[in-house]
C-alpha cells in the first residue's frame, strides 16, 4: 500500500499531536493541520491531500460541513470524520455529507481509515 497524505483538521492540539504521532509511525505522511471548517477546506485546497481527518465538532462549524465542501471540489479527498464521543449516529450522517465514514478517536488507525476509504 503506497503512503497516503493526510490533513488532520481539529481545534485540539494535543489530539492534532497524538494523530499525527499515530498515522506517521504507521508511515503515513501529514502534510498539514488545521483548526477549523475555513481552515481546513483552505488547507485542502493548498496541500491536496489524499485524506482529510476532521472532527465532528470545530469552533466555526462542523465536520459535515468541511465533508460537503470538499465533496464539491474537482478531486475530492477521502474524508474521515471523527469525534472524542461514540458514534451517535455520525457514521449515517458521514455518509449523507460526503464523507468515507466515522471513526471514534479512540478508535483512531490507519488501518480503521484504510478499512473506510478502500
Amino acid at each position: 500500500m503506497p503512503h497516503r497524505t493526510v490533513l488532520i483538521v481539529d481545534d485540539h492540539p494535543g489530539f492534532r499531536a497524538v494523530a499525527r504521532m499515530l498515522l506517521e509511525t504507521d508511515g503515513w505522511r501529514v502534510v498539514g493541520e488545521a483548526d477549523g471548517v475555513a481552515a481546513g477546506i483552505a488547507a485542502t485546497a493548498r496541500l491536496r491531500p489524499e485524506v482529510v481527518l476532521v472532527d465532528v465538532n470545530l469552533p466555526d462549524g462542523d465536520g459535515f460541513t468541511v465533508a460537503e465542501a470538499l465533496r464539491a471540489s474537482p478531486t475530492p479527498p477521502h474524508v474521515v470524520l471523527t469525534s472524542s464521543r461514540d458514534d451517535a449516529g455520525y457514521a449515517g450522517l458521514a455518509r449523507g455529507s460526503g464523507a468515507e465514514g466515522f471513526i471514534p478517536k479512540a478508535e483512531l488507525s490507519c488501518g480503521a481509515i484504510d478499512a473506510l476509504i478502500a
